[in-house]
């Protein structure tokens, strides 16, 4: 049996390797010149008007995690439903995930409620 991941786990290793290789050379054999020019932001060619770090609201950073959080739900529920055919009672599996889709859609109603999903 765990013959059977040796083409895995070579897989896994010429990807990882493959990709140090392709940022590390560059870094390591690249010419290093910088000036003025390759420092300044880039604004379409024009000349930049204010800084080119600013803050963000939070609101952004509450829809990203709300986004990764479902995104993460759909990945799990995902293979749940390819296989939900094969369960032996197929009962049990659909509490299982509905149990955790409650969880989840319990997460969201408190956040609407506390007013995180508001824009100001």
């Amino acid at each position: 049996m765990p013959g059977d991941y040796v083409p895995i786990l070579i897989f896994a290793v010429v990807a990882i390797a493959l990709s140090a290789i392709a940022v590390l050379v560059p870094a390591l054999l690249g010419p290093r010149r910088p000036n003025d020019v390759k420092l300044a932001p880039y604004e379409s060619g024009k000349l930049p008007i204010g800084p080119a770090r600013r803050r963000f609201p939070i609101q952004y950073f509450l829809f990203a995690v709300l986004f990764i959080l479902f995104d993460i739900e759909v990945i799990f529920l995902f293979p749940w439903a390819v296989v939900f055919r094969d369960l032996s009672p197929a009962w049990v599996g659909l509490v299982e995930a509905g149990v955790f889709v409650l969880i989840l859609l319990l997460g969201l109603v408190y956040v609407w409620k506390k007013g995180g999903l508001e824009w100001d």
